[in-house]
């Protein structure tokens, strides 16, 4: 509650970036405490990990002081204060939080527990639930990410340049010479992050992980990749068009499984009939659809990067030709 308030009341926007990291972390040890660790995993990669790195390449564009605001919002206030009391009154006639009697713990827990071993085969109960029972609910989520992705693409496109500014060389080389430690580092940790985030996408029947812990770990490398090396070198190495591509082919994945499932009789998403036995043709499902949440989520986190950075990159090109063309002018 007090990171959460600090949060709130301070100015210093890296500061509130650390802080949110801090929060993440937080959370995530409380998710432990609790045995989520499937959530916690999450909480720590996404909430502790790449959100910050694309809050601070959001800050390059706005600047680290936030503005003081000028009106009183007593509207925005009072509509809050309604529906959150609207909220809370709806909550008194649910079950009190951990009540041996609620619903959730007398019929549905128990049937995942019981049940999910014979019927889905993975030993991972989170798995079981997010990929097999409630696998629709999971794609909508998908669907979301993707669209963020694209919203984020369409606010911040941005003209392919024909050439680079005189600049970009003086600078790369300027960054070699000043970090050349945490390059050679770099080079020698990005190959095994890669590789945890294979190990965390294909080894999530078993354990913590899945396609979102995992898409975001990969990311959060190539990333790391594009901070050392720089945005250009990054963009040459990683073409744009197929990360693009790759975030459809996610979802399109993952909902073809659904379709296949369908055209075999069965219902949307019902993975039993994509094998002969019914135990495989869920670990078959399971795996394809994990699949395509990695790649979406790795994708969709590459294309916000990639759109901020490289926005922040056109507008300093922006401003060093305009210095030119002024100081020409005045020459």
């Amino acid at each position: 509650m007090v990171i959460a308030i600090a949060i709130v009341r301070t100015r210093d926007l890296l500061a509130v970036v650390m802080l949110t990291g801090i929060y993440g972390l937080l959370s995530a040890s409380f998710f432990v405490v609790l045995d989520a660790v499937d959530v916690a995993f999450t909480e720590a990669s996404v909430g502790a990990g790449i959100s910050g790195l694309l809050m601070l390449t959001a800050i390059t564009m706005t600047g680290r002081k936030e503005q003081s605001g000028r009106h009183k919002p007593f509207l925005a206030l009072f509509v809050v204060l309604v529906t959150g009391g609207m909220l809370i009154y709806g909550t008194l006639d649910m079950p009190y939080f951990g009540a041996v009697d609620a619903p959730v713990h007398m019929h549905v827990a128990p049937r995942y527990i019981h049940d999910s071993m014979q019927e889905v085969g993975v030993p991972n109960i989170v798995t079981a639930v997010l990929g097999s029972y409630r696998a629709f609910d999971t794609l909508g989520e998908v669907a979301v990410i993707f669209t963020a992705g694209i919203g984020v693409l369409s606010l911040l496109a941005l003209p392919r340049r024909n050439k680079q500014a005189k600049s970009d060389e003086a600078t790369e080389e300027q960054m070699h010479e000043r970090h050349m430690v945490l390059r050679i580092v770099s080079k020698a940790l990005i190959p095994f992050i890669l590789l945890f985030a294979l190990y965390v996408q294909f080894h999530g029947d078993f354990g913590p992980g899945g396609g979102f812990q995992a898409g975001v770990i990969f990311a959060a490398a190539i990333i790391l990749y594009t901070m050392l090396f720089g945005l250009d070198t990054a963009k040459r190495v990683f073409n744009q068009g197929l990360i693009r591509l790759l975030a459809a082919i996610g979802l399109l994945l993952y909902a073809c499984v659904g379709v296949v499932s369908m055209l075999n009789g069965a219902n949307f998403l019902d993975y039993n009939v994509l094998a002969d036995d019914a135990v495989a043709g869920q670990h078959l499902g399971i795996l394809l659809i994990e699949l395509g949440v990695g790649i979406t989520v790795t994708s969709v986190m590459l294309i916000i990067f990639f759109s901020f950075a490289g926005r922040r990159q056109a507008q300093q090109n922006g401003s060093e030709q305009k210095g030119e063309h002024d100081v020409s002018r005045t020459l």
